[in-house]
């Protein structure tokens, strides 16, 4: 299994836990009342992780949350602005993994690698009563989200968005509304918490979907949906989040097309479509105007597995024209006549791939190949398990050697300013698919998409979550190590990652002294110093980078 080694005075868990508590009451209503605005927070500010029972479907229990609501609180930062985030665990429920750690996700941490959230990679999770400082700068902007990257814990809730806005956007003149109202957030939502889940052999079902926070599961009570309000005649940019833990989703809304001008935090050329699938962890902005008579309208997010029907306003929401009555939408699907199609999509600002353009011609070409061996999975025939110590604190101790690096087998050394390949052939040996793809401290060029053989070097779309597609297929993409530290690489499907479905690439070793001058001494206290082996590498990385 995926084993969290946790180090001594950590809570082995195998289970993401922060939950966050529905924003409407919870009592059955007959009709959605228009939604609240979101709770936003500052990129300064505490985040505080603890549990409380919530009940987003109708269905009571206890969760692990961020700032007590699910989805977690928007976290709004504008362009340029420095983050300094406080993530304070006051987890108690002993039902549920009681330590954390929390990703932000898609944000490239340019030498704040320390800062990127990651359990196991990056730093020591947080002990209960216990509080951790990340500080870090971007110059990104776009539709980013925070989440537990400790075991499976934010499938139980410890998951929120993170917008950077752009007052120079150059979509801006496409749309009209960009704020809080705006966000769309798409997850899954499970009654047993994942402690209970995880010793589930084979394929996890989720109880319900939830768009912003709220949703109904088959046989419940008619809880409130999501309500989104627009005014006729207005031009809305929606940000949909994939918060999904296991399902992919794909969105329409009744009667309206929708243009993507984003993905995964890079601006597109626009593209219009009628669909939009949305893997775990991917992001877009779509313009959708609202040019329709006034009424309400469903907004449908099928998923590819577990209960695939909209009967009783399960997995959807209420996109609700200002003037249109309180109450259900009566409106139909219509025919899909601009499908997706990700090989159509494009960086608006023409961003060619780098290196050679030609499959298997860059400085360095890996082939990573999926399988699964009674039921782990793996990447070339090894299952990730989480080493006894941050694979950064090896790096810092002076590791010399690849292999001198744990997890043997999944630790990928990567040089300094080299252009590397990554090919993902799907055999069909891994399943459970698509399988979303994320790269932890990079935008990559896809180069290759699924569903399309022919690469594309001249334009291609730059993500950091990407679909590995269907069996046949040979998603490619490329990237330079211009980001020192070690960097995650992973299925974004939760319980895949809980079982192996993971790698690290290990970036530019000899440009870690480099990285060692932004990480404070309480980093390093994350880490217990009654491990032996632990404190062997506190011990390295105290005397030679600290002092």
């Amino acid at each position: 299994m995926f084993l969290h080694t946790i180090l001594a005075g950590c809570l082995l868990a195998s289970s993401h836990v922060l939950s966050v508590t529905s924003r409407s009451n919870s009592e059955p209503l007959q009709h959605s009342p228009p939604s609240a605005h979101p709770s936003t927070i500052g990129p300064v500010t505490d985040l505080t992780i603890a549990n409380r029972v919530i009940a987003p479907d109708g269905f009571k229990r206890s969760a692990t949350l961020a700032g007590g609501i699910f989805p977690g609180p928007l976290i709004k930062a504008q362009k340029n602005d420095n983050f300094s985030i406080n993530v304070v665990n006051q987890l108690q429920d002993k039902d549920m993994p009681l330590s954390t750690s929390v990703h932000w996700h898609g944000i490239q941490q340019q030498k704040t690698n320390w800062a990127d959230g990651t359990s196991f990679i990056t730093q020591c999770p947080i002990s209960p009563n216990r509080s951790f400082l990340h500080q870090f700068s971007t110059t990104q902007t776009g539709t980013f989200w925070y989440h537990s990257h400790f075991s499976t814990q934010y499938c139980d809730g410890l998951r929120g968005p993170l917008v950077i806005y752009d007052p120079d956007d150059p979509h801006k003149d496409l749309y009209d509304v960009d704020d809080e109202s705006t966000v769309l957030t798409i997850s899954d939502w499970y009654h047993d918490p994942t402690t209970v889940l995880n010793k589930i052999l084979g394929p996890i079902t989720n109880n319900s979907t939830l768009i912003n926070g709220l949703g109904r599961y088959p046989g419940g009570p008619l809880s409130p949906l999501a309500v989104i309000n627009v005014e006729q005649g207005k031009r809305y940019r929606f940000r949909v989040l994939g918060l999904s833990c296991d399902p992919s989703y794909n969105l329409t809304i009744d009667g309206h097309i929708m243009t993507i001008i984003e993905a995964d935090g890079v601006e597109t050329i626009p593209e219009t479509v009628d669909s939009l699938p949305v893997l775990p962890g991917q992001r877009y902005s779509v313009i959708v105007h609202a040019n329709q008579p006034v009424a309400n309208y469903w907004v449908r997010v099928l998923p590819n597995l577990g209960n695939q029907s909209f009967a009783g306003g399960l997995n959807q929401a209420i996109l609700r024209y200002k003037g249109a009555p309180e109450e259900d939408p009566t409106s139909s699907p219509g025919p899909s006549i601009l499908p997706f199609n990700e090989a159509k999509l494009a960086s608006l600002m023409n961003i060619p791939a780098p290196g050679v353009p030609e499959i298997g011609k860059a400085d360095i070409n890996i082939n990573l190949v999926a399988g699964n061996v009674n039921g782990l999975f793996t990447i070339n025939n090894v299952s990730f398990s989480s080493p006894p110590t941050p694979v950064l604190l090896q790096m810092l101790s002076g590791a010399q050697h690849p292999s001198d690096l744990l997890p043997n087998g999944s630790v990928y050394e990567l040089p300094p300013n080299k252009v590397v390949e990554i090919t993902l052939p799907n055999t069909g040996a891994a399943p459970g698919g698509p399988h979303p793809m994320h790269l932890h401290g990079h935008k990559f060029a896809v180069v290759r998409v699924a569903g399309n053989s022919t690469p594309n070097f001249v334009n291609p779309i730059w993500r950091d979550t990407v679909s590995m597609g269907t069996i046949g297929d040979n998603v490619t993409f490329r990237f330079v190590t211009d980001n020192v530290g070690p960097w995650f690489f992973h299925c974004h499907i939760d319980f895949h990652l809980n079982n192996g479905f993971a790698a690290v690439m290990a970036e530019a070793r000899d440009q870690i002294p480099i990285l060692s001058e932004s990480i404070p001494d309480t980093w390093a206290s994350l880490c217990p110093t009654d491990s032996p082996y632990t404190a062997s590498h506190l011990g390295s990385f105290n005397t030679s980078i600290l002092t």
